[in-house]
């Protein structure tokens, strides 16, 4: 990117508000920005009598809940209103919600903490605060009532946003009560005693997701759909080798073009042309000469990379051991029976169905953006960052996703061009919207790696020794290199095999264990994908446990149970999914099952498929039965959904999803060249959730790992041949 100087005064707030801890609420009322509303009158009367940060109560008895994570379809929203309104006692048919700005945020000391979604976190880590949130202002409505009546609070019951005093027979409603409340001085949000989970009313229902009918009927705007009054369009390309630098364009080629303004210089690599319409400006942008300079990377291909992880796999130096237990080496070398096998995976993008795009306007005091993204706090960041004003001079509109699956989350990339772009057009609203072309050909892939296993079975068949070494490119690495110990050792890589219980805990015992990284980067960019390097992971364990399985002769069900005795979540979810899979029931003649089991952002997971393959190799998935152990069950309908969005990915991940490079650029560029699942190849799908009670798991991404396995189990079990190599349509094996 360009060098330029920036702000002292920006910078040093962006670095204070990055690393600042959440404050108490609380405190200051401020008006809520209200980037739609006709007038300063109109967002005054919708606002309402602000009770405490989450709740606002109107007259009407409707109560806004507010939302400072992201919605993209994963169900967020409701189920983080859920959670509000159980504490809050109201009415759900009067929730109402509506989403913070990280500019209020940070204006209120991080009244609403964190506003990042990604990992499977929206709800799982602000639980506890947002309740509080829900039960604070549920006391101060009921001490409003009891003041009012002059009797002790005490006496006093709620139910659907009605408050009542048996004794004296009187009600009221939250409407009536709100201005008074929103007088009170709260009362200590850690003393309060929240709700047991199990006698929830709101929460813990399979309640309709908020928002569906607008979803349905296209009234709701996503960012792509944005006008503002004066608003230019621009459209993007970057040089198509990573690492490429922009030498020059020619604007004289396309100035009489209709409605172009002028091309511009986004960035070191990146050029734009800005119009009256996005057509215009695309149309413009194709036939604009650019010259590039494609640099050494332009020599890279999949062959080229493929050869460096292969490398990885047999290296002896700069290996990271991320667990090394007993002498797995040894173990393995003195084995009665030895199993070996080597897996991989390819580069995939995100696709999201809206590509990647921006509103900026930029003037000499003020820098606002309006764009869909899974952080809002890092939007600011960078939008203080790249428009050299300060934090409190910038403001980020969210709005609803058009799909994330962690594009949208660390990487602001969209964010960056756009105020790139608008502070050439100082005053003037730019709405840069990428082509879907870009969007595939400079996203953040998810990391290809190589993976090799190996395995010893004792004379009774049990696993005595088991070594993996996965060789593959880094996240962290892409993101901060500097941030690697040694320069090579990332556990981010090994996520899934963690010995600790948590987040991503391995649910196998086994006496010796050798887990090893190779890090081993290239020059195309990677990001978060969809469970990230769960995918990758759970897919190489549970594929070679089951050829381990199958060289012991023992079934795979019973081989994994036999190794889970101190993992009793993971295995009540084996067993669970097993149940209703009907493991070990007849199936129709052709049909084979398969099976795994995986951990993942907290979660337990498990997958049965049922497969069928044709002489000619074609893969049938019939019916897939997926469970979830997420602790806690906030909304079923959302959990079943989003277990079913894991499927959709992870079985066109494992069917037909691939990227390639060559000469350094990809080569998929649209959907032509690359095809995804169609919804005739859907299978039956039956979700099964074992919620324990006892902690809080995610719920977007944790079974996207058990998909693919157990597809892959059950058509080994089909063929006879183990198929190590993904999508389906590169292995040729079954």
């Amino acid at each position: 990117m360009t060098t330029r100087k920036k702000s002292t005064v920006a910078n040093n707030a962006r670095r204070k508000f990055i690393i600042g801890t959440a404050a108490a609420g609380g405190g200051l009322a401020i008006g809520f920005n209200m980037p739609f509303a006709a007038n300063a009158a109109e967002a005054k009367v919708a606002a309402g009598a602000e009770v405490n940060a989450w709740v606002v109560i109107k007259p009407d008895n409707t109560c806004v809940i507010r939302i400072a994570r992201s919605e993209m379809g994963q169900g967020t929203e409701t189920g983080l209103a859920q959670l509000v309104a159980e504490e809050l006692e109201c009415a759900w048919k009067n929730v109402r919600t509506e989403f913070v700005t990280p500019g209020q945020n940070l204006a209120r000391k991080r009244v609403w903490g964190e506003m990042g979604t990604g990992g499977s976190r929206g709800i799982r880590t602000s639980e506890d605060y947002v309740r509080r949130g829900g039960a604070v202002a549920r006391m101060m409505l009921m001490q409003a009532a009891a003041d009012q009546w002059k009797v002790p609070v005490e006496e006093l019951t709620v139910s659907d946003g009605v408050i009542t005093h048996a004794a004296s027979k009187r009600s009221t409603t939250y409407g009536r009560v709100a201005t008074a409340a929103a007088k009170l001085t709260p009362p200590d949000a850690k003393s309060i005693k929240l709700k047991d989970p199990r006698n929830w009313k709101i929460a813990g229902q399979p309640l309709k997701r908020i928002g569906t009918p607008a979803r349905l009927d296209g009234s709701l705007k996503y960012a792509i759909d944005l006008t503002l009054p004066g608003m230019l369009n621009a459209a993007i390309k970057a040089c198509p080798v990573f690492g490429g630098k922009l030498v020059s364009f020619d604007n004289g080629k396309i100035a009489a073009m209709p409605g172009v303004k002028r091309a511009v210089r986004v960035n070191d690599f990146t050029v734009a042309v800005v119009a009256d319409t996005w057509w215009h400006a695309k149309t413009a942008l194709d036939a604009l000469p650019i010259v590039w300079d494609e640099g050494a990377n332009a020599k890279q291909s999949s062959a080229t990379i493929a050869e460096r992880l292969k490398e990885g796999l047999t290296a002896t130096t700069n290996i990271h051991a991320f667990r090394n237990e007993g002498d797995a080496l040894k173990a393995i070398e003195g084995a009665v029976k030895r199993v070996d096998a080597v897996y991989s995976t390819p580069f995939v993008p995100h696709i999201t169905m809206e590509p990647m795009n921006c509103t900026a306007r930029i003037t000499a005091d003020k820098a606002e953006v309006w764009v869909a993204t899974q952080n809002a706090e890092a939007s600011l960041a960078a939008l203080s960052e790249q428009s050299g004003l300060p934090l409190a001079q910038c403001e980020v509109y969210k709005t609803v996703l058009g799909g994330g699956f962690g594009r949208r989350g660390g990487n602001q990339d969209f964010i960056r061009q756009a105020a790139d772009i608008a502070k050439q057009f100082p005053g003037t609203p730019v709405k840069m919207i990428w082509s879907r072309e870009e969007d595939m050909t400079h996203d953040f892939y998810r990391p290809i790696s190589q993976c090799k296993m190996s395995a010893g079975l004792d004379a009774n068949n049990k696993l005595v020794g088991l070594h993996v070494r996965v060789s593959g490119q880094s996240i962290n690495a892409w993101v901060n290199p500097a941030a690697i110990p040694g320069g090579y050792k990332d556990d981010r890589q090994l996520q899934g095999y963690d010995s600790k219980p948590g987040d991503a805990q391995l649910g196998y015992a086994v006496p010796n264990l050798l887990v090893e990284y190779a890090m081993r980067n290239t020059h195309v960019p990677v990001g978060a994908w969809r469970g990230v390097n769960t995918n990758q992971n759970g897919l190489y364990m549970e594929c070679f446990i089951e050829e381990v399985a199958r060289a012991a002769g023992v079934d795979s069900l019973e081989f994994r149970r036999g190794m889970m005795a101190k993992f009793p979540k993971h295995l009540g979810v084996l067993n669970a999914v097993a149940e209703k899979g009907d493991w070990g029931k007849p199936l129709p003649a052709g049909v084979f099952r398969g099976i795994a089991q995986f951990m993942g952002y907290g979660s337990y997971s498990a997958a049965v498929a049922e497969v069928s393959v044709s002489p000619s190799g074609e893969v049938k998935v019939h019916r897939m039965v997926l469970g979830v152990n997420c602790g806690h069950a906030v909304n079923p309908h959302q959990i079943a959904a989003q277990v079913e969005g894991g499927a959709v990915m992870g079985l066109s991940a494992l069917l037909f999803e691939e990227l390639t490079v060559e000469n350094g650029r990809i080569v998929q560029d649209n959907f032509n060249s690359y095809p995804v699942l169609k919804l005739a190849q859907m299978p039956k799908i039956e979700t099964v959730i074992v919620p324990t009670f006892d902690f809080w798991g995610g719920v977007g991404e944790p079974t996207i790992c058990v998909v693919r396995p157990a597809v892959m189990n059950a058509i080994y079990a089909a063929t006879g041949r183990p198929v190590r190599t993904e999508p389906l349509k590169a292995a040729k094996q079954a």
